[in-house]
């Protein structure tokens, strides 16, 4: 019974932490309870495992390096994540949302479900300026909510869309998701960001065609901002014409540009030619010009700035100016500059932002420091290696592995948060993804998205509770009409959500099936053209040595070549000598046969770099002259007319010293 215990250890610590979560314990101190009781268990149970369990006691020491080497403690990338929270938070208690909101809310008002994709647009811009899915929510539900029921918009779509295109923030850079996914999977947060463009892109138009659809079969569930509530008028067509010459002049800003910075003048001229459309809208407002609409005017200074603040951020990232935690302190300071510019920053703004942040950060690092000591039983009792013989064993290979995986998450999600899964859940599917070949980077990406549902599965959706705690439970007066509106219920808002979470599962699958959605942060490799392609002879010759074998005529790496003078002239037409031993040469019959060969082998004339040629009559080899009197060019025994070189004219032997 002990040894059935000690061979499942594993499983059985993996169970007893999901029991732990289910009564409700915090996932921190769960973590390293489970882990801490589990370690003493596994200690006792060492000398009965038959190897399986490697714990011992002197295993605790090294607990403390965890805690303050890099892992945690001082762990660069998770920097990023206070810097990001309080730049969330500052732009969402500064007032940019509400702007955003009213602006873009107008801009679309026309249109039917006009108010829905001002949310989805601004939950991006949200997602891309704070990364946090709670200021997005939050933010989103108490500003457009009302003005959603106000005017006729079904409970169920303005719910689900508000709590939806929150949970953008988990895949639109800068996402906190992102940073712990790659601290977690050993990745560069900035492949990580930029492989999350795409998608966050793609998933952001499939809730517009969501919306699309509902709008169009179901006109009274998305109906269009009455006439009398379209308070920033007309001129759609000024604010085309300002978009086109921030393009013409961007373009001629680029081009100018193109000789002095070559690196990044595209990225400049479009400043430029922002920068003035902005200048010329707040001029303007400020002198009155009458040289655009007001709705042009608002929104380009609604819109430039938070735009401006994406590009300060992911901008720098993108261009290798900047690592994310750099980026995350330029993103902070300039939600201070925006809220000062704005009039909005106040002491108890700054309080407010920063407990905030501390409580989150500390969030972050107790969990992290509870999934170390976890972490350290669980490879302790080989749980790495049930979790990788478990997944491997799945029938399909690498295809059955993320079906499996991405059903898992899907299923933890209901009952985890996206950093519970994170801490816990990646770090064992990580190191497996990697051996079957899987890019990790794209792996993350495809988790990041997965984790989302963690957010607005009902019942536990993060996302839910947040809509819940600022939407109207029961009935009340509409500020503007005046009249009684009904309050939204619970079951409305979970039935809000199922549409997008299904939404979210077909993006699993896209991901899955069109992988360079994600792979775009690689650069292309280079390629050689075929008029410079190198072909490498090989390291070692063999005894037939034609020409063939050695497309270089370089002499073999290895030992001399054995053979005759005709196959060393094939191997080596450009008279080398061996780099090995002499080159064993057959004895001469005749004069012509004698002089003939060294002229084959040596066509140069150049004297042997190595050990003078072996002859087959030791008593003919000339001895090197060490200072003695020159006894002049000696002959060959046996022919009595073919001269050898005089020994002193040999680089490979000693110099003489008359």
């Amino acid at each position: 019974m002990i040894e059935l215990i000690a061979h499942n250890l594993a499983p059985i610590m993996f169970a007893s932490l999901v029991i732990f979560l289910l009564l409700g314990y915090p996932v921190a101190f769960s973590l390293a309870a489970n882990g801490l009781l589990f370690f003493v268990i596994g200690v006792e149970l060492t000398p009965y495992s038959g190897g399986e369990i490697n714990l011992f006691w002197p295993l605790l020491n090294a607990l403390p390096d965890n805690f303050y080497g890099s892992r945690v403690m001082s762990n660069d990338t998770l920097l990023a994540i206070p810097f990001f929270t309080f730049m969330g938070l500052i732009l969402e208690r500064s007032g940019m949302a509400e702007d955003l909101l009213d602006t873009i809310g107008q801009l679309f008002g026309p249109v039917r479900g006009g108010l829905a994709y001002a949310v989805v647009f601004v939950g991006a811009l949200l997602a891309a300026t704070t990364g946090v899915v709670a200021a997005s929510v939050i933010a989103m539900g108490l500003i457009s909510l009302p003005i959603m029921l106000r005017y006729g918009y079904d409970r169920r779509v303005a719910t689900g869309i508000i709590a939806a295109s929150g949970t953008l923030a988990q895949i639109i850079p800068p996402s906190l998701v992102l940073i712990v996914l790659a601290d977690q999977l050993g990745r560069s947060v900035g492949d990580m960001y930029s492989a999350a463009i795409v998608p966050g892109i793609v998933l952001t138009s499939l809730y517009v065609g969501y919306i699309f659809l509902v709008s169009m079969f179901r006109k009274d569930s998305a109906p269009a901002i009455p006439v009398a509530a379209r308070t920033l008028g007309s001129g759609v067509l000024s604010l085309f014409v300002a978009l086109a010459v921030a393009v013409g002049l961007s373009y001629a800003a680029t081009l100018w540009f193109e000789p002095r910075v070559p690196q990044a003048a595209g990225i400049w001229g479009a400043v430029f030619g922002v920068l003035v459309v902005y200048a010329a809208a707040v001029a303007n407002r400020v002198f009155n010009l009458k040289i655009m609409s007001y709705l042009a005017q608002q929104v380009i200074i609604v819109m430039i700035p938070p735009l401006a603040l994406i590009f300060l951020v992911l901008g720098t990232i993108f261009l290798g100016v900047a690592t994310p935690t750099e980026g995350g302190a330029m993103g902070a300071v300039g939600a201070l500059i925006l809220a000062f510019a704005k009039r909005r920053f106040s002491y108890d703004l700054l309080v407010q932002a920063m407990e905030a942040t501390t409580k989150l950060s500390a969030f972050v690092i107790f969990i992290l420091i509870g999934a170390r000591v976890f972490s350290l039983t669980f490879y302790g009792v080989n749980g790495h290696l049930w979790v990788e013989e478990l997944l491997t064993s799945v029938p399909g290979g690498e295809t059955g592995f993320l079906i499996v995986v991405n059903i898992l998450v899907f299923v933890l999600a209901f009952f985890l948060d996206f950093f519970e899964l994170a801490f816990i859940i990646v770090p064992l599917l990580g190191p497996i993804a990697d051996k079957l070949g899987i890019d990790l980077v794209w792996f993350g990406i495809l988790l990041a998205i997965n984790m989302q549902t963690s957010f607005m599965h009902p019942p536990f959706g993060f996302a839910l509770f947040y809509l819940r705690s600022v939407a109207p439970r029961g009935s009340y007066i509409d500020k503007v009409t005046g009249k009684r509106t009904e309050g939204i219920t619970t079951g409305q808002i979970y039935w809000g959500s199922v549409p997008f979470v299904i939404i979210q599962v077909i993006m699993v699958g896209l991901t899955i099936l069109f992988p360079g959605m994600a792979l775009r942060y690689k650069s292309p490799a280079p390629v050689t053209p075929p008029s410079q392609q190198l072909v490498l002879p090989p390291l070692s010759g063999g005894g037939q040595g034609g020409a063939g074998s050695n497309q270089f005529g370089l002499p073999p790496l290895g030992f001399p070549q054995q053979g005759g003078g005709s196959g060393a002239g094939g191997n080596n037409p450009l008279g080398l000598p061996p780099l090995g031993l002499p080159q064993q040469q057959p004895p001469a019959s005749s004069a012509g046969a004698s002089s003939a060969a060294p002229q084959e082998n040596n066509p140069l004339g150049l004297p042997p770099l190595g050990l003078p040629p072996a002859s087959p009559n030791p008593i003919a080899t000339p001895l090197p002259n060490f200072g003695g009197t020159d006894a002049g060019p000696q002959t060959t025994p046996g022919n009595g007319s073919a001269p050898v070189p005089d020994p002193a004219t040999d680089l490979s032997q000693p110099p003489k010293f008359n």
